[in-house]
C-alpha cells in the first residue's frame, strides 16, 4: 500500500459514531448479552435506533458518569456485555476511579466507548476536549486502549471488544475522515498496520491523524523522502516489535495523535525506544496547555496536527540528522 491511498479526490466518510452504532445493533441481533449504557447521551452516541430496536437493552443513567461505569461493571459481572458510551472527556475525566477499580481491577468485560474524543468539540473548549484520556487510560493496568482510524476499523473494534475477555477503552472519532484500512487488515491487540513503505522517516499515528500522516507521506515522497506510515491502533498493548523495527530501519520517528503529548502514544513510543534503541523523535499532539477557543479544524491547524504539520516535522528531523 502506498501514500496514494489518500488521493486529492478522496471520498470522506461520515463520523465513526454511525459505524459504531450500526455494528452494535448487528451484534445485539446476534447476541442477547449485548447491552448499551449511556449518560443521557442517546443522541450524541448515535444510540437512538438501538433504543428503538432494543428498548429493554439500553440503560440511561443520566448525567452520572461514575454510576455509568459502576452499572456497566455490574452488568458485566452478571454475564452481560455492556457497551458503556459517553463523551470521552466525561467518561474518562469523571469516572477514572470506577474504570480502574470496578472494571479493570476486576477484569470485567466492560467496553468503554469514548465518543467525540480529542478536539472534536472545538468551540466548546478545554472542558469538552478529550485530550488527556489516552494518558489516563494507558496508566490503568489490564485495560486495553484502542483508537480506530476510520469506519472499517471502528466496526472491527466493536466486534473485537465484544469478544474480548477484559475491559477495553475505545475512542470513537466524530468528524469526517477518509477510509484508510486495507481490505482484510487484522484488528489485533499489539499489532500495528503498515500503510506505506519508507526508509527515511517513520510516522506512527492513531485515529484521525492516520489519514493526515498518509497525506504527508505523499507530499514528502514527491520530495524524495520515503516515509513509513504505521497505524498503531492500540496504544495499549502497543506493537513494540513494529516500533523497534522502525527505530532500527529509519532515521527517526514521529508520533501523531489528537491527544496531549504528556502521556499517550508519543510517551509510550519514547519510553520504549529510549530503553531499547534510542533514535531522534518528534512527538506531535497537544502540548501541556489548555487550547484556545476555535473550531476543530482551527485547533488541529494551531497545534500542527495536519498533513503539513507532519511534513514539517519530518523535514526538520531529517535536516537535524543530516546537518
Amino acid at each position: 500500500m502506498t501514500a496514494d491511498l489518500i488521493p486529492d479526490n478522496a471520498t470522506w466518510t461520515y463520523d465513526c459514531r454511525q459505524a459504531f452504532a450500526e455494528e452494535l445493533i448487528a451484534l445485539a441481533a446476534e447476541d442477547p448479552r449485548i447491552v448499551a449504557v449511556c449518560n443521557d447521551s442517546v443522541g450524541s452516541s448515535n444510540l437512538v435506533h438501538f433504543r428503538e430496536l432494543y428498548p429493554d437493552r439500553l440503560i440511561n443513567v443520566g448525567i452520572a458518569e461514575q454510576d455509568l461505569v459502576g452499572v456497566g461493571a455490574g452488568l458485566a459481572n452478571g454475564g452481560l456485555i455492556p457497551f458503556v458510551s459517553a463523551a470521552g472527556p466525561f467518561l474518562t475525566g469523571r469516572a477514572t476511579e470506577q474504570i480502574k477499580t470496578d472494571a479493570a481491577y476486576n477484569g470485567l468485560p466492560v467496553v468503554l466507548c469514548g465518543q467525540s474524543p480529542g478536539l472534536a468539540y472545538g468551540e466548546l473548549g478545554p472542558t469538552h476536549h478529550s485530550i488527556e484520556d489516552l494518558s489516563w487510560m494507558r496508566a490503568i493496568a489490564d485495560l486495553a486502549v484502542a483508537v480506530p482510524a476510520d469506519p472499517a476499523q471502528t466496526r472491527a473494534a466493536v466486534r473485537w471488544a465484544a469478544a474480548h475477555e477484559g475491559p477495553v477503552y475505545l475512542r470513537i472519532p466524530r468528524f469526517k475522515i477518509p477510509s484508510v484500512t486495507p481490505e482484510g487488515a487484522p484488528f489485533e491487540p499489539g499489532r500495528a498496520i503498515q500503510l506505506t513503505e519508507g526508509d527515511d522517516i517513520t510516522v506512527l499515528a492513531i485515529g484521525t491523524l492516520v489519514s493526515r500522516a498518509l497525506a504527508a507521506a505523499r507530499t514528502l515522497r514527491a520530495e524524495g523522502i520515503g516515509v513509513r506510515v504505521l497505524n498503531m491502533t492500540f496504544v495499549e498493548p502497543m506493537d513494540e516489535e513494529a516500533v523497534l523495527r522502525a527505530a532500527r530501519e529509519t532515521t527517526g520517528l514521529i508520533t501523531a495523535e489528537e491527544a496531549t503529548t504528556t502521556g499517550g502514544l508519543g510517551a509510550a513510543v519514547a519510553g520504549l525506544v529510549a530503553q531499547n534503541h534510542p533514535v531522534p523523535m518528534r512527538i506531535l499532539g497537544v502540548p501541556r496547555q489548555f487550547a484556545p477557543t476555535g473550531s476543530t479544524s482551527f485547533l488541529l491547524e494551531h497545534f500542527g496536527l495536519t498533513a503539513d504539520g507532519i511534513a514539517v516535522a519530518a523535514r526538520e528531523l531529517l535536516s537535524h540528522e543530516h546537518g
